[in-house]
């Protein structure tokens, strides 16, 4: 992962529901039998096929020669070779002088790896699709890539092609689909050293390397989303991205499956491509015209395993439902990455935080797939209360309220949904409907007793015939909208006027119009 991209996440959604536009169409691109154009305008006209926004979650997986010394991040060399400190003593107390990265190659022994054990785990988990690191900024690739001679899982390490396995064992034990992420960059490679002297006139590295990596990727393994990366020191012209999407969506073998992100080149993320991925833990707090989503870790603070973590480095699985409801109820796919070891084991602090979200998710999966933003991401009164609502083909209109915090006395006080007589509440997982009533200030919901629920970390009451008045940007359809009732109830308020004009205190708050 890009280390200039590293942010944490700021959750904090608006309440506007922003439709997504057209461009957004989930139609099949085969359908229109448009061919593309090596043009942002004709890429970025491509409908997201439907499958990726239904899934919402995926699996990242981040794997190759830094799982070896394990130490810091997946970004072990560079940080060695630019000598930062922690990595220069690690590598002195553990390693004889002359001890070169590529010597770790030999150790990266993957003779644990089973990869229908990892279909089964991912399966279990309740994620839709898993990606995995084909080749980080290391060069190392996790295939037998003819552009990577003695630097690639066949010929050096497991002597295994490790992502074609994992490949036929997704495809062949589960109903999940397969991705690969690619560094676009190698960061020692020569010819990317050279080209990157010439200040990216050149493109040896492009013509040789990057391009013929991807094409083989794509021919050989079909993968159903190119995750790309490392673009960020050269612009897309000296990728040829925009060449190598056009051929990606007009001619290749996934042309009317594959989904990719946005880091094709310096300025590119955020802007154009298929999904946006813009920072390392994106969430962008309000509800974009375009589909994203939140690539982060359960280690927050690496990519790849290391063996110097420790147990409050890595996410609760309240904490991991949290990011999952959240995302999701601001319209974005989560993907979630664990790194496994060396010698190919998931550990079991992993195995337990997918497992459990899987179990959450086999009770209030309902909530989270297919599902789409609702006219409030969060409630307007309630903090920790998550909204989405079901698929356009819901003819119960169907809304979600995720609660992540138990409310005390069982009582849940919702300000965002408007109920009419008609409306029926019941939490997923429990058995018959909720009470509810209508006060001055909201909804309130009447919980069952916590213990008789199986599921916890969050809980999900199901809203239907929910009244779906909706308001135009006119005067004459917004002033028809009913008063709310606490306001006519309350009769008196308290009004503050705090500001800059506090300072001086003299006059009146427009002390500064007056002065000037």
């Amino acid at each position: 992962m890009a280390f200039v991209r590293w942010r944490l996440g700021f959750l904090v959604c608006t309440t506007i529901l922003v439709h997504l536009v057209e461009s957004e169409s989930t139609t099949p691109a085969s359908q229109t039998n448009v061919q593309y154009n090596a043009t942002w305008e004709s890429l970025d006209s491509r409908p997201l096929p439907q499958w990726y926004d239904e899934a919402k979650i995926g699996i990242f997986l981040h794997w190759g020669v830094f799982s070896v010394p394990s130490f810091g991040s997946e970004w072990f060399w560079i940080n060695w070779k630019d000598n930062v400190s922690k990595y220069v003593e690690f590598m002195d107390k553990n390693y004889p002088p002359g001890f070169t990265y590529q010597d770790f190659a030999r150790d990266f022994t993957a003779e644990f790896y089973n990869p229908d054990d990892w279909a089964e785990l991912f399966q279990s988990s309740g994620a839709k699709y898993v990606v995995l690191t084909s080749k980080h900024h290391e060069g190392y690739t996790l295939w037998p890539s003819a552009v990577s001679f003695s630097w690639n899982s066949v010929d050096v390490g497991p002597h295994r092609d490790l992502l074609g396995e994992l490949a036929n064992s997704i495809r062949s034990k589960t109903d999940l689909k397969f991705g690969v992420y690619h560094s676009l960059m190698d960061w020692f490679h020569p010819l990317y050293l050279r080209d990157k002297f010439t200040l990216f006139t050149e493109q040896m590295f492009v013509k040789q390397k990057s391009i013929p990596e991807l094409h083989e990727l794509v021919n050989a393994y079909n993968p159903e989303v190119i995750w790309s990366d490392g673009d960020w020191e050269a612009p897309d012209s000296y990728w040829t991205a925009k060449e190598f999407l056009a051929w990606l969506y007009n001619d290749s073998p996934v042309k009317d499956t594959v989904v990719v992100n946005d880091r094709w080149g310096s300025g590119i993320p955020c802007k154009h491509g298929g999904y946006y991925t813009c920072t390392d833990r994106y969430n962008p707090g309000v509800l974009i015209e375009h589909k994203w989503e939140n690539c982060m870790t359960l280690d927050k603070a690496s990519w790849g395993y290391r063996r110097n973590a420790k147990l409050s480095d890595y996410l609760t699985t309240a904490e991991l439902v949290q990011e999952v409801v959240e995302t999701v109820s601001c319209g974005g796919n989560i993907l979630i990455n664990v790194g496994p070891t060396k010698d190919g084991i998931i550990t079991p602090i992993f195995e337990e935080r997918l497992r459990d979200l899987g179990s959450w998710l086999k009770v209030n999966g309902k909530a989270i797939y297919s599902t789409k933003p609702w006219t409030y991401q969060n409630d307007t009164l309630t903090s920790g209360v998550w909204y989405t609502q079901g698929s356009e083909n819901d003819v119960d209109q169907t809304v979600y309220a995720i609660v992540l915090e138990w409310p005390k006395e069982h009582q849940l006080l919702l300000g965002s949904p408007k109920l009419t007589k008609d409306s029926k509440l019941s939490i997923l997982g429990g058995t018959g409907q909720l009470e509810w009533s209508q006060t001055s200030m909201g909804v309130l919901v009447q919980l069952p007793e916590r213990d008789s629920l199986s599921t916890d970390w969050a809980w999900v009451v199901r809203i239907e015939g929910i009244d779906t008045v909706r308001y135009n940007a006119t005067w004459e359809s917004l002033d028809t909208r009913p008063l709310p009732q606490w306001y006519d109830d309350a009769k008196f308020g308290i009004f503050i006027h705090w500001g800059l004009y506090s300072v001086p205190g003299f006059g009146s708050e427009w002390f500064w119009n007056r002065w000037a």
